[in-house]
């Protein structure tokens, strides 16, 4: 077993608290029910990180198998939910047979993947015909935060969605679904919207990485961050994330 280092543990954090968050649990409601299930029902849950929907869709009585490439995810998986099936792969090679999975799930996968057209080729494989597949993401260059530099903003917002590979994956949900022949394609929207403290942490790593592209200064940086400090401290914080929910038929 590994053992996580910082960036790891801290993202472990950072997704156990995400998990806690009001709406996160009704949200994860959603796409297991979007999933049309039965009890014995295969399912795999790609990008499953520390194991929360594999064991919450395990308590749906469904046969769950959860897929991460990060082994210190997984460790931390079989270390909290011992009895259930964790393995390593990644979204474009799925250690499982032709047409043996009835579900398929992925939660804030897409936007890191370089090429989701391969990812959802594995799905189509594995889901059986009748299967269901639903994605779960939110689009990084679509963020909205309350400033009163709405132009430092926009650059910080654009510069953090650079940094990731597939910033906009999640308002592509459909049209992939679609242009990889998935039928009864549905896709319906959230905010996820954040106005406490702790998410100030969050807007300084986007303003750092801001400045580490080239898209703002150090001081207009400095700058903004004082501002997002002081809406902190005075209960005027305000930060949105759009999440898309798209659901699909294998046929």
């Amino acid at each position: 077993m590994s053992t996580p280092d910082s960036t790891t543990a801290t993202l472990i954090q950072r997704l156990d608290a995400a998990d806690l968050l009001p709406g996160a649990a009704d949200l994860r409601t959603l796409s297991y029910d979007l999933l049309h299930l039965h009890p014995g029902d295969p399912v795999v849950d790609v990008g499953c990180g520390s194991g929360r929907a594999v064991a919450e869709l395990a308590a749906r009585e469904t046969c769950p198998i959860g897929i991460d490439p990060s082994e210190t995810m997984l460790d931390a998986a079989r270390t909290r939910w011992t009895a259930l099936d964790f393995r390593h792969a990644t979204a474009e090679s799925l250690p499982l047979p032709d047409g043996s999975m009835t579900g398929y799930r992925a939660d804030k996968v897409f936007h890191e993947l370089a090429c989701p057209t391969a990812a959802l080729a594995e799905a189509r494989r594995v889901l059986v015909p009748g299967g269901r597949i639903v994605l779960l993401g939110q689009d990084w260059d679509a963020i909205i935060i309350d400033s009163d530099s709405p132009e430092t903003t926009r650059a910080i917002v654009h510069a953090r969605a650079a940094t990731i590979p597939n910033p906009r994956a999640a308002r592509q949900y459909r049209t992939l679904l679609l242009d990889n022949d998935f039928h009864d394609v549905s896709i319906e929207a959230r905010t996820a919207v954040f106005t406490d403290l702790p998410m100030l942490s969050l807007l300084t790593g986007f303003a750092d990485a801001a400045v580490t592209t080239g898209a703002i200064s150090t001081a207009a940086a400095a700058a903004w961050i004082t501002e997002q400090s002081e809406r902190a401290e005075s209960e005027r914080l305000f930060l949105a994330f759009p999440i898309f929910i798209a659901a699909a038929t294998r046929p």
